[in-house]
C-alpha cells in the first residue's frame, strides 16, 4: 500500500532480489525470451522511434529489455540497479548477445534520490519497478526528467484483490522481520506526474498481471 514502510536502504533490494531470483530469471529468458509483458513493453518503447535511441532502463535486473531494445535499433542502453545479485547473470547475457559495449550497467543509484547521478536518455523504461519503490512521485518525476522522448512504465492493477494480496505479503515480510515492501500506487495519480513534466499517455493498457502505460512527450 502507499503508506507502506520503504525498504531500509538496499539491504531490502538485495535480500529480495538475490542471486538465485537473477538466476531463474535467466534461464527462463534463454529458455522462453522474454515475458509477454516485457515483450510489450519491447513493442510500445519501439513505437515511439527507436532507431539510434538512447535508452535508460530503472530497475531493469537481468537485463533481458534492454537486450531486446538494443536487437529492436537501440543504440545503448543504460541499466540501474539497486540489487547486485543481478549482475554476473547480466553481464553474461550481454556477452552471449555480443552487446557488451553497447550497455552500461549501474549498481547502487536511486535516481529518485540523486537525480544528478544520470544522464538524460531518449527513452526511460521501469518495468516492475514503481512497484517496489515507496514514493511513485519522486521515482517518476526522475524518470520524466530523464527522457528526452518517452517513458515507458509497467504497474500492478489497483483492484481490491491486488491491494489486498499485497498487503498480505507485506505482513509476512514484516513477521519476518525483511525490510522489502511492495505497493500499489494509484494508476491516474502516476500518469499525472509524467503529464506534468509535458507527456501524454498515448497507450493504456494490460498485458497478463501488468498494467503498461506508454507516454510520449507532446511537442
Amino acid at each position: 500500500m502507499d503508506d507502506c514502510c520503504a525498504p531500509r536502504g538496499i539491504d531490502g533490494y538485495e535480500r529480495e532480489f538475490d542471486d538465485r531470483f537473477a538466476h531463474r530469471l535467466a534461464r527462463d529468458y534463454r529458455r522462453n525470451g522474454a515475458p509477454a509483458a516485457a515483450r510489450r513493453i519491447v513493442e510500445v518503447a519501439t513505437s515511439t522511434g527507436l532507431d539510434g535511441a538512447s535508452v535508460l532502463e530503472i530497475g531493469g535486473g537481468i537485463g533481458d529489455i534492454q537486450l531486446e531494445l538494443l536487437r529492436h535499433g537501440a543504440a545503448h542502453a543504460t541499466n540501474l540497479e539497486l540489487s547486485g545479485a543481478y549482475e554476473s547473470e547480466a553481464l553474461r547475457l550481454l556477452d552471449e548477445a555480443g552487446m557488451r559495449g553497447r550497455a552500461t550497467r549501474s549498481v547502487g543509484i536511486d535516481i529518485a534520490a540523486t537525480p544528478e547521478a544520470v544522464e538524460t536518455s531518449d527513452v526511460v523504461v521501469l518495468h516492475r519497478v514503481v512497484c517496489c519503490y515507496p514514493d511513485y512521485r519522486r521515482l517518476l518525476d526522475a524518470a520524466a526528467q530523464h527522457a528526452r522522448r518517452a517513458v515507458v512504465f509497467s504497474h500492478p492493477p489497483r483492484t481490491f484483490v491486488t491491494m489486498a494480496g499485497v498487503g498480505l505479503l507485506n505482513l509476512l515480510y514484516r513477521l519476518r522481520r525483511h525490510p522489502y515492501r511492495a505497493f500499489v500506487h494509484p494508476p491516474d495519480a502516476m500518469i499525472g506526474v509524467l503529464e506534468r513534466h509535458g507527456f501524454e499517455p498515448l497507450y493504456r493498457d494490460r498485458e497478463g498481471t501488468w498494467c503498461i502505460v506508454g507516454a510520449v512527450r507532446s511537442l
